[in-house]
């Protein structure tokens, strides 16, 4: 059974896409770990919590309802 990528991880792939960020350096804008944002865009973690989602947004200069969007 194959996970559903969540509109929020797509979004984050876009946005970092527009950005021409590596999933790293999003990290680092964000200050959270790789790994959180490797669970979340592979779909591991469908639904983030609103602190690591307000802290992605910022680091992606985007709002919190950009993302779910």
């Amino acid at each position: 059974m194959s996970k559903e990528i969540s509109i929020i991880a797509k979004n984050i792939k876009k946005y970092r896409a527009k950005m021409a960020i590596s999933q790293d350096k999003l990290s680092k804008l964000a200050d959270i770990t790789l790994y959180t944002i490797t669970k979340i865009e592979s779909g591991a973690t469908p639904d983030p919590r609103i602190e690591t989602m307000a802290k992605i947004a910022k680091g992606l200069n985007v709002s919190i309802d950009d993302l779910l969007r």
